[in-house]
């Protein structure tokens, strides 16, 4: 599994623990940072992270920070994202079995190494049970479709001939701020088809 991992500097020192248990599963292993115990602010290393999950380039996150929380509602933002908190072990297998997440939240400051081992491996290796559960998580995602921005739809960071056409051709809306690089080619572009 690829799995993206990134934390805060309240969970630096469990973030690598984990990262090498799961080097040590065989899993790929994408590191958002931080790499360090200064102080740094949360969103700048996992927001990155659990945008690697919303856009498919990562198959699930583990994210660490002080509490847990803050880490979960920020992934719960995303699109395709579906982020739970788990301090404990029980936590971490209902996570899995009734609400089938892919981004396991941890709090740094309320587990100890072992523990927060034992929840990563539950958390890994439960299945989900599917059945009832599946039909709530279709309600869930019923939701998300009509409240959340799907990858394709983030702002883009800059505007290219490519970008429209693609657009067009798979009859997709292009999201452009005043943020947006517009590439000269655009502007050619627009002026030989005027």
């Amino acid at each position: 599994m690829k799995i993206a991992i990134a934390s805060d500097h309240a969970g630096y020192e469990i973030k690598e623990l984990l990262k090498s248990v799961l080097v040590d599963e065989r899993h790929i292993v994408r590191d958002f940072g931080t790499n360090t115990t200064q102080s740094v602010d949360y969103p700048d290393y996992i927001y990155p992270a659990a945008l690697a999950v919303s856009r498919g380039e990562c198959d699930r996150a583990v994210l660490v920070d002080g509490a847990g929380y803050p880490s979960a509602a920020l992934a719960n933002m995303l699109f395709g994202v579906y982020a739970a908190v788990c301090n404990d072990t029980v936590s971490a297998r209902l996570a899995r079995e009734h609400s089938n997440t892919n981004v396991l939240c941890l709090g740094g400051k309320i587990i100890g190494p072992e523990m927060a081992k034992e929840i990563l491996k539950i958390w890994l290796y439960t299945p989900f049970l599917g059945g009832r559960y599946q039909r709530r998580i279709d309600k869930v995602k019923k939701i998300e479709e009509n409240h959340l921005r799907t990858p394709e739809l983030l702002p883009l960071k800059s505007l290219t001939v490519q970008d429209i056409k693609f657009a067009v051709q798979n009859k997709k809306p292009l999201l452009i701020t005043s943020e947006t690089i517009i590439t000269p080619s655009v502007y050619e572009w627009v002026n030989e088809i005027r």
